[in-house]
């Protein structure tokens, strides 16, 4: 049992020989356990017999009375405490390196209902008294009781050093968990109270310090967090950061709510009985802020890094984590000596949201300066429509967290010829700036295209390339409900007008010579007393008409309407138009063909083959695909 701390009077010799027995035998104690003279007091550790914990801090607390007694006994104190102190220093050591694996991240997951905790013996009176060193004494000597007793040690409760309800405790995201077993945990205090009281709190806080450090180290290990410099992480190319930045969400929300949250409450267990004022605050600052800056300085060099379209989505992945983990981070890091931590990941979050803008700004101009000028075969949809409404899909289901960071609505230069002209004012009553932005780049993606529909010769395939695009941009703000809400219906009836237009200019460009074969002006001839039909004026047309349909076929069989509900309905148009003009052209005029000779040189094909060439067209066939098809 510990004894009571009795306050001692008088020199070396004044005390009495009961006074000088009690130092002899404290001091026999002390020494006996000095490493550097003894083997045996460097193979075993006093914290692993309850017997020599309770005999060894007795005698401390015995040679602490005369280290300011004078004479010589108060050097031989002074001597005493040295050896004491070194001792203590390594079982406090011990102690937190024999507790020291990192946190099993797998166990993190499981719901803290799960999880044990070790409530506290309830004891009302104790609780009460205004004696803190008998309320110390009481629990040390409980425990000492306990560690002596194998049929107690497993159901007797403990009372712990700060008088909390109990050591592992939950909120709805912080999670604290239990890092060092009760009974250590008390004998850490034990032995932190004693080396502060005899002035050596520095090397109690480092001892702390750099073992937890090193635990807290290697559960960044097992989590994946690695030491990277803000110089390493933006050395990194994007794919391999696309990676950490998973992992990293991951690991945070891990190290803020269980990592940093058990040690500072550690922290307390451990040093709020001590009694120095704010050794517990300084001992979890220097367990984790070279950590927390570790981990923070990540996300930092993530914010600070040349902008890009492609790193929007990690960025707000980024953002909303830290944003989810800020009250955890102010929660955990609430102490004065922590400022630093808070301000930064505040600056951090800020940082990224400026960054999130900045990104959706160059984006804009990406598309809009966009350079390619070789057409894409066969009038398909264009790579940057793909990527541009891929891109925007996204964006709109990171919807809550951008209406709250894009507060401005696009702008354009009225004066630049080289961005397009459009009038917001019809949709800004009922459209946020999110919402403008969208439609805005929707508007320079047709620009665009529009430049790069000039670059085909062919001016039927030009409106088919812009057909195909228009449709893909309308089907996918369709397949978006999200993209569709903020769109709306306005807009999308425009740019669903904008692919019918186009498809109907294409109708135009490349069927209307075809069309204009199957007409009756110039097949009659006029008389005085009769008219009729030139015969050579027929078969020019029919011949005419046989071309520029092969060529038709020929050509656009090779282009490519990629939408298979679209390619159906464009060839039904076709057909509506060109099938009953056919059959009646040959209706009309087939009898004065076949009554001539050689007729098949002018009537080649009948109007279910039409028809049937009809449907082979926008299938993306090559020239030699074509031939086979035609040789059939």
């Amino acid at each position: 049992m510990e004894p009571h701390e009795q306050t001692h009077s008088g020199d070396g010799g004044g005390g009495g020989d009961c006074s000088v027995s009690g130092f002899d035998s404290a001091e026999k104690v002390i020494i006996r356990w000095d490493a550097t003279a003894s083997e045996e007091a460097r193979e075993k550790m006093i914290f692993n017999d309850p017997q020599e914990v309770k005999l060894f801090l007795n005698a401390v607390d015995e040679i602490q009375k005369f280290v300011s007694s004078g004479g010589e006994i108060e050097n031989r104190a002074n001597s005493a405490i040295q050896i004491a102190m070194a001792r203590l220093e390594d079982e406090f050591r011990n102690i937190l390196v024999s507790h020291s694996s990192p946190i099993n991240s797998d166990s993190l997951m499981l719901s803290s209902s799960s999880s044990s905790q070790l409530e506290v013996d309830e004891d009302g009176s104790s609780s009460n008294n205004g004696n803190e060193e008998d309320e110390q004494e009481e629990e040390e000597t409980d425990l000492l009781k306990r560690s002596g007793s194998s049929a107690s040690t497993g159901s007797a409760a403990v009372r712990l050093p700060t008088g909390r309800g109990s050591y592992s405790r939950s909120t709805s995201s912080i999670r604290e968990i239990e890092l060092i077993p009760i009974e250590s945990v008390i004998h850490l205090s034990w032995i932190a109270r004693r080396m502060v009281s005899a002035g050596y709190l520095r090397e109690c806080i480092q001892v702390y310090g750099s073992v937890r450090k090193s635990a807290v180290d290697s559960s960044f290990r097992r989590l994946g967090i690695e030491k990277l410099s803000i110089g390493d992480v933006q050395r990194l190319n994007w794919e391999a950061l696309e990676q950490k930045i998973r992992r990293w969400i991951r690991a945070a929300k891990i190290c803020v709510r269980v990592v940093f949250a058990s040690e500072k409450l550690l922290c307390e267990h451990v040093f709020e009985s001590v009694g120095a004022v704010n050794i517990h605050e300084a001992c979890f600052m220097e367990t984790v802020k070279g950590p927390a800056i570790q981990l923070f300085n990540f996300a930092e060099a993530i914010s600070i890094s040349r902008r890009s379209p492609e790193k929007l989505f990690k960025i707000l992945d980024l953002h909303d984590a830290l944003i989810e983990l800020l009250p955890d981070i102010e929660s955990v890091f609430d102490l004065k000596s922590s400022d630093s931590i808070r301000v930064q990941a505040a600056e951090i979050l800020s940082r990224l949201a400026e960054a999130a803008r900045g990104i959706l700004s160059e984006f804009e101009n990406a598309v809009l300066r966009e350079p390619s000028r070789v057409p894409v075969p066969g009038g398909t949809i264009h790579p940057l429509t793909r990527y541009v409404m891929n891109y925007i899909s996204l964006i709109s289901e990171y919807r809550p967290t951008l209406i709250d960071l894009i507060m401005s609505k696009p702008s354009r230069n009225s004066t630049d010829s080289n961005t397009p002209d459009f009038d917001f004012s019809e949709l800004e009553n009922n459209k946020g700036p999110l919402a403008l932005h969208l439609i805005w780049i929707i508007v320079i993606l047709q620009f665009n295209l529009e430049g790069k529909s000039k670059y085909y010769k062919n001016a039927a395939l030009s409106h088919l390339f812009i057909m195909n695009n228009a449709h893909y941009i309308v089907q996918k703000i369709k397949g978006s409900p999200e993209l569709r809400e903020m769109i709306g219906d306005l807009y999308l009836r425009k740019l669903t007008g904008k692919f019918r237009q186009a498809a109907t200019y294409y109708q135009r460009a490349a069927w209307v010579k075809v069309l204009y074969c199957l007409r009756d002006e110039g097949l009659h001839t006029k008389g005085s007393f009769s008219s009729g039909v030139s015969r050579s004026a027929l078969r020019e047309r029919f011949k005419s008409f046989n071309a520029l349909f092969e060529e038709v076929h020929r050509v656009q069989s090779q282009w490519l309407v990629p939408d298979s509900q679209l390619r159906e309905e464009l060839k039904i148009s076709i057909l509506e138009k060109l099938s009953p003009a056919y059959r009646s052209f040959l209706g009309r005029f087939r009898s004065h063909i076949e009554s001539g000779k050689h007729p098949e040189n002018y009537i080649k094909i009948s109007v279910e083959e039409l028809e049937t060439e009809v449907l082979d067209l926008f299938e993306g066939c090559s020239a030699t695909q074509h031939l086979r098809r035609r040789s059939e």
